[in-house]
């Protein structure tokens, strides 16, 4: 007769730390992007620290032989192709990656960790970083990588509250036993919706249609990121990325559809800025 009322209790305490964790991560980034035109090494900052956050629990989760070795190699590498990004040398930052990712994969070898683990980390971490950068830069930057936080925190919740209340099939039980197909449909439909109120109620220049579309797409390689991230931990044996964030887990585990989303917002807003969409 106990058990019931302690799983709620649990439930409603783990709620209640994840929206404590959330009360701290969301303002702090969305001052990082709203005031990096005032202060521009602000942004920067907010993503150096991500990023070496992110190379330690992937050192951690996929060479725990010498974790701290592959992860100081990760970290150099991202960090130096995003510091040139952040520079607008975009051609040399990926070709920095490139170096990079072949680096570390040497170094992951020299301390008889798998070198395709560390080289894929580099490519699987820096790419959305970069492409965070550059959206940010650009102009409308501000408007853009809020767009990007918007469809992304919006098809979480959506996700995961219609997913709670109307359950119904699993949308990948071998790797993700928790996620539904109702909160699959639930976190598209918000994802779009929110594209669309960002069209229409921010001066950010898109068509209601465009925002829809935009909403869409990024909240389909959210829920690509999240999904891709559990296959990637069921691989490594482990259940979450880190327990950096309380009640959410690491740091990977929060942004793994954030990252596979910035690289949607950057591919629309590229093709926003070349006029093909017009």
């Amino acid at each position: 007769m106990m058990s019931l009322p302690q799983a709620r209790r649990f439930d409603w305490t783990n709620l209640g730390i994840r929206v404590a964790s959330a009360t701290v991560l969301v303002p702090t980034a969305l001052a990082a992007v709203w005031f990096a035109d005032d202060v521009r090494w602000l942004f920067l900052v907010l993503i150096a620290v991500a990023v070496a956050l992110l190379c330690i629990e992937w050192g951690a989760m996929t060479a725990p032989k010498a974790p701290i070795r592959v992860s100081a190699a990760l970290t150099v590498a991202i960090l130096a192709g995003t510091f040139l990004a952040y520079l607008g040398q975009m051609t040399y930052a990926w070709g920095a990656l490139a170096i990079g990712a072949a680096a570390s994969a040497l170094v992951a070898r020299g301390v008889s960790e798998r070198p395709g683990n560390a080289a894929y980390g580099v490519v699987y971490l820096a790419i959305p970083m970069v492409c965070l950068v550059w959206l940010r830069g650009m102009p409308e930057g501000r408007q853009w990588t809020l767009l990007l936080f918007a469809v992304v925190w919006t098809a979480d919740i959506a996700a995961f509250a219609v997913g709670s209340a109307l359950k119904g099939p699993k949308l990948w039980p071998r790797f993700s036993p928790n996620k539904t197909w109702s909160g699959f449909v639930g976190g598209l439909i918000a994802a779009a919706v929110a594209g669309v109120a960002m069209a229409a109620f921010s001066d950010i220049v898109l068509s209601l249609q465009a925002g829809a579309l935009i909403g869409f797409v990024a909240g389909l390689a959210t829920m690509a990121g999240d999904l891709w991230e559990s296959m990637l931990k069921r691989r490594f044996g482990v259940k979450d990325s880190g327990d950096l964030i309380p009640g959410h887990g690491g740091l990977l585990d929060r942004v793994d559809g954030l990252m596979f989303a910035a690289v949607v917002l950057a591919g629309a807003r590229l093709i926003n800025h070349l006029g093909w969409a017009n």
